[in-house]
């Protein structure tokens, strides 16, 4: 075998070594990297080839934790697109409500360039921590509205704060995100789930003299 010949089947070698594909190994493996709070939306594909929105809020370079309508099981592989990130794959290993997490299994290389982007997130607050929000909000005097969905169900809700691009409802009803709801003769769509109900973005930015004179 020629110089060359040795030269490039040992580069090879090396390429291939950094480009295989790197799991975390276990759960202190994973807790060595900085979780950071987000706020990203994509959509995830589950084995059985359904594509739902779901949203990141929380995320690692070594695993990320999702909001979702419909849930994978332990183990099972699910591939996610986000926002700003980009598609990423890995196992499922914890179910909550609603939520899950799952790894992150990509290259070093990948895995160095997807920190940078965490990073990016994190110092850009319109897409860092889900508490920062984009325009003031006011807590209505008369909380109390109805949700409608777009098949012609309505529910009981309360506001819990309004902006000129959202508000968050208090409601024990969660429609699934991306999707479009009214209130109060607004239009929007559900974006985040939480604890107490629901946030929704409003299809156009409202007139903040509306919003003062409707809600506050």
């Amino acid at each position: 075998m020629v110089f060359e010949d040795v030269f490039f089947t040992r580069f090879s070698q090396v390429d291939f070594a950094l480009d295989t594909i790197h799991q975390p190994s276990n759960d202190a493996e994973r807790r060595a990297f900085e979780r950071v709070a987000v706020s990203v939306f994509g959509r995830c594909l589950l084995p059985n080839k359904l594509e739902i929105p779901c949203q990141a809020i929380n995320m690692s370079p070594g695993d990320v934790h999702l909001v979702a309508a419909h849930l994978p099981k332990i183990k099972e592989t699910v591939i996610v697109y986000l926002d700003h990130i980009g598609r990423l794959e890995g196992k499922v290993i914890r179910l909550y409500d609603s939520e899950f997490s799952m790894t992150i299994e990509c290259t070093p290389r990948k895995r160095e360039k997807l920190a940078a982007s965490i990073e990016w997130l994190k110092a850009h607050t319109e897409f860092g921590s889900i508490e920062n929000r984009r325009h003031e909000r006011i807590e209505p005097e008369n909380r109390n509205t109805e949700i409608k969905l777009e098949d012609g169900r309505s529910y009981p809700v309360e506001i819990i704060d309004i902006s000129i691009s959202g508000a968050a409802l208090e409601t024990d009803v969660k429609p699934a995100l991306g999707s479009a709801v009214t209130f109060s003769g607004l239009k929007g769509k559900v974006v985040r789930h939480f604890s107490e109900g629901i946030a929704v973005e409003f299809d156009t930015l409202v007139e903040h003299g509306l919003i003062s004179g409707r809600f506050g």
